[in-house]
């Protein structure tokens, strides 16, 4: 857990409240949390989620793991440490997205049940919706086009998930999505289908 450093702060009630957000945007803000190994799909999917829900009017946004540590995290690297620390505060922009009216997407590996779960509780209740993104590890190599995989049982890249470092499967996920031997098209079928039943998109 991060130490709180700075004093004499107050948080600051906004005018505009979520719920009037919602009313005019159409449909709640909310965070779609995407966890997986590298080449299971999550960045496939999460940007094929934002068109869907662009092309419906919904106002969405995708958080990537690799565009975050281009900027944001850039001071991250991939130790246990600075794993958790890079959900941390991806958590805290995912929920600001949320509390904006938006359905943000985010898709990390974010290997630690204890991440993900210190993720989910700071938003509100049915606000965090955790998506397992599922292939094999076998799967996710042969899909592995940035030679990743190779690389990690070459030695090359260490605490590499899946290889030399855990990846630590939701016990109990809003939704399993199973991409392996499945198009895109069904893999996003699943997502939408579970936004629209449980009411996120009006």
């Amino acid at each position: 857990m991060a130490e709180v450093k700075a004093t004499n702060i107050v948080w600051h009630a906004h005018t505009v409240t979520r719920g009037e957000r919602a009313e005019k945007f159409g449909h709640r803000g909310c965070t779609v949390w995407l966890t997986g190994l590298s080449g299971s799909g999550k960045s496939t999917l999460a940007n094929a989620l934002d068109d869907a829900l662009w092309q419906r009017g919904v106002r969405s946004y995708v958080l990537d793991g690799d565009n975050v540590r281009h900027g944001l995290n850039k001071d991250l690297g991939f130790s246990p440490e600075d794993r958790a620390e890079n959900i941390r505060r991806i958590g805290e922009v995912a929920k600001l997205f949320t509390d904006a009216g938006l359905v943000n997407v985010t898709a990390f590996i974010s290997p630690y049940r204890e991440d993900r779960d210190r993720a989910r509780s700071i938003q509100g209740e049915g606000d965090f919706i955790e998506v397992y993104v599922r292939a094999s590890l076998e799967a996710c190599e042969a899909r592995d086009t940035k030679g990743l995989y190779a690389k990690a049982r070459a030695g090359q890249i260490r605490e590499f998930t899946g290889i030399s470092a855990p990846y630590e499967e939701p016990e109990k996920p809003e939704l399993i999505v199973e991409t392996e031997g499945r198009t895109v098209a069904e893999s996003l079928g699943d997502i939408l289908a579970y936004l629209e039943s449980a009411g996120y998109l009006g």
